[in-house]
């Protein structure tokens, strides 16, 4: 992406972060211009708690999340009293809750409600037991519980692929789409503008399909 954005005028500098608060708190303080790497609910969160107005400004591509297990190859065989890990942040909490829940393990009181956590859950028929961790470490987990439910950026990490490795993967028409964010005020911004629609060329596209094996869907324009 970076060479063809040079071509069209834009000096591209990337920064890269292990973790989901720095990224956002860095474009709110003005250090950087931009970030690429949450969905919408993860930025209306930060926004909420943060008192801060970053804007979504062009969609990047899917990471699907998927549930993974050491112990068991598929859910009939998933016990009573099961151990799940789940990301503790709560937007990515909620996610890995609705997926949990489109496999019919659990039901919660409010699907629509993207802040859920495992205190909203109304039906647990199998007493699943929710181990909640920093999405990152929720790989760690993974012998020690008997499913976790994992970032694709993190599952990829560790070798995981979650179109191959998963017992379930979350629903292609899924809300939590990667986008760009930036603040209200830079939003119109004529680079941020070419970049953002850089996501959406073919050579782009194609990267994502080849660099990450199907495993990432493109955005669709």
């Amino acid at each position: 992406m970076k060479p063809a954005l040079a071509k069209k005028g834009v000096d591209l500098t990337v920064h890269v972060f292990t973790d989901y608060i720095q990224p956002n708190q860095q474009v709110a303080d003005g250090d950087i211009d931009m970030n690429c790497f949450q969905h919408v609910p993860h930025l209306d969160s930060f926004n909420k708690r943060k008192n801060t107005n970053l804007v979504p400004v062009g969609g990047m591509y899917l990471p699907p999340m998927a549930a993974y297990s050491k112990k068991i190859k598929n859910l009939s065989e998933l016990k009573d009293g099961a151990r799940v890990s789940i990301p503790n942040d709560t937007t990515n909490s909620t996610r890995a809750l609705l997926i949990l829940q489109q496999a019919g393990l659990i039901k919660l009181k409010d699907p629509k409600n993207l802040f859920s956590t495992a205190k909203d859950i109304a039906e647990n028929p199998k007493k699943l037991k929710f181990i909640e961790l920093e999405a990152a470490g929720v790989p760690r987990s993974l012998p020690d519980v008997d499913l976790a439910v994992i970032n694709t950026n993190y599952a990829l990490e560790v070798g995981l692929n979650p179109k191959s490795d998963s017992i379930i993967l979350e629903d292609v028409n899924s809300p939590y789409a990667n986008v760009c964010a930036a603040p209200e005020s830079f939003k119109d911004n004529k680079a941020l503008k070419i970049l953002v629609a850089e996501w959406g060329s073919e050579e782009t596209k194609k990267f994502i399909l080849d660099k990450y094996k199907g495993t990432v869907i493109p955005r669709k324009d």
